[in-house]
């Protein structure tokens, strides 16, 4: 029998198990120490060691997102989608079936800059090991087998046919065509139903060939492994991989001439409206004043200054965002909401003259204080696990970030001014040359989104506006 402790036992108990679980959140919260170098093969290696769990996760990134597509639209995406279908002698099934015995995670993913790779597994040696091996041989001997292609083709068609009855998906790829033009982040990552059927094994094989070599890739590695196990990790992923370098630099992404507006005919009763134009780049010298000022602008859910005019005192959509996506050239500032058809001018009024008031005149200082402590009192959270600091140690590594970067993020949030954000967006956002797409019913009340709205007509409307709530969500909104 074991004894029952007493109350004051019990107590002390408690609150040492509160203290040590303290100590370790703090340990946990705090900026990862980084460590980083390059294998034998020329892959660039960022590692961060994490005792508390016998776990481990590894990100493989490439300079193979669909910006290197060229004119095969979907190759790169359908490239990476393949890795796990088969490779080095396994089909789908068998690796599929390797993984799950050892409870590990695998998956493979692909974006506008980027494709790559990814393991979770426990760090007991079996099930380590065959993890390890199974996300070796994915990246180094994949097949390609054109029979499992055909079965991944088809499922990718179905996939582009159920986009194309999604308003939301239409109109975001026509904002992508109208923001970026000729540039490559102008075509969808998922490509078109003519590209893809138009690929081929060949066509896969060439581009893994190309653009997933040792010399393109960054290694991200995160768990409870020392410098030694790393650097062997890293050493055999990268020994396998081809021998490609990385490709040039993508072009400059020129500005918006002048605004556009577009409007797509859609069976709904409901607008799905979107705006943007070029933003910024990862390690834009903006990039922290951006970032805070679209916290404040529409990033920040339901206190954003969006949200409030758009939805709490008009009642036009029941959600709006604003987020900037940076990546290796600038990336888009994206605006968005859904609302009703007969409501689809007035929304995008209010979005505008709110932009515009924002560019104009900055946050307040209440504003800036609230959002600061918004930002700041939360990223520990964004880096509390070893996935989320994974997940950072590959964009850093990838877009050359600076190794403190996370360690310093809160005092340069914090260090920012209203008059610096407001310089900021007078700069770098025009709410004259703005893209804008709206898919949804045509009525005679929103027929005029097909002229752009000049930037000296965006004046309040009389009275407060406000409406009856529309039916249904709008597009979830977030910082980007």
């Amino acid at each position: 029998m074991f004894a029952k402790p007493t109350r004051p036992g019990l107590e002390r108990g408690l609150l040492l198990l509160i203290g040590l679980g303290m100590l370790w959140c703090q340990a946990a919260l705090a900026a990862p120490k980084i460590q980083t170098w390059q294998t034998a093969a020329g892959a660039k290696v960022l590692f961060v060691a994490a005792e508390e769990l016998p776990m481990v996760d590894v990100r493989v990134v490439f300079d193979a997102g669909s910006a290197r597509d060229g004119t095969q639209s979907g190759l790169a995406s359908l490239t990476s989608a393949m890795l796990t279908e088969g490779a080095a002698g396994l089909d789908a099934d068998a690796i599929a079936e390797r993984v799950e015995a050892v409870g590990a995670e695998l998956g493979t993913g692909t974006d506008r800059d980027t494709s790559f790779a990814r393991m979770r597994s426990l760090t007991e040696p079996e099930a380590f090991e065959t993890a390890l091996d199974t996300l070796t041989k994915i990246l180094s001997e994949p097949t390609f087998d054109p029979a499992e292609l055909e079965r991944v083709r088809q499922n990718r068609l179905t996939a582009l046919r159920l986009a194309e009855q999604d308003p939301g998906d239409v109109g975001q790829k026509a904002l992508y065509q109208a923001i970026f033009a000729d540039h490559p982040y102008a075509s969808d990552p998922s490509g078109t139903a003519e590209s893809i059927a138009a690929l081929r094994a060949g066509d896969l094989r060439a581009f893994h060939r190309r653009y997933y070599g040792a010399g393109n890739a960054t290694i991200a590695i995160v768990g409870a492994l020392d410098r030694a196990q790393a650097e062997a990790l890293a050493t055999r992923l990268s020994a396998e991989l081809p021998s490609a370098g990385p490709p040039p630099p993508l072009p400059p992404v020129p500005a918006l001439a002048q605004a556009q507006v577009q409007q797509i005919a859609f069976p709904s009763s409901q607008t799905h409206l979107y705006l943007g134009q070029p933003g910024m780049r990862r390690g834009d010298p903006d990039y922290f004043a951006l970032y805070l000022g679209n916290h404040i602008l529409g990033g920040s859910g339901l206190v954003s200054l969006l949200m409030e005019e758009v939805r709490e005192k008009r009642g036009l959509s029941y959600s709006v965002y604003s987020y900037f996506l940076p990546l290796a050239q600038p990336g888009p500032l994206l605006m968005g909401l859904q609302t009703q058809n007969a409501q689809a001018e007035a929304a995008q009024r209010v979005l505008l003259e709110t932009l515009t008031r924002f560019i104009e005149e900055g946050p307040t200082a209440e504003q800036l204080e609230a959002a600061v402590k918004n930002i700041t009192g939360g990223f520990p959270l964004r880096i509390a696990g070893n996935s989320k600091i994974v997940s950072y140690l590959a964009v850093i590594g990838f877009y050359d970030l600076p190794l403190d970067y996370l360690e310093v993020f809160p005092d340069r949030i914090r260090a920012l001014t209203a008059e610096e954000i407001r310089d900021a967006f007078k700069r770098r956002v025009d709410p004259s040359r703005l893209a804008q797409v709206a898919v949804g019913g045509v009525t005679e009340s929103n027929a005029s989104l097909t002229e752009p709205m000049k930037a000296d007509a965006l004046i309040e409307p009389e009275g407060d506006g406000s409406v009856a709530e529309p039916e249904g969500a709008g597009a979830a909104g977030g910082q980007g």
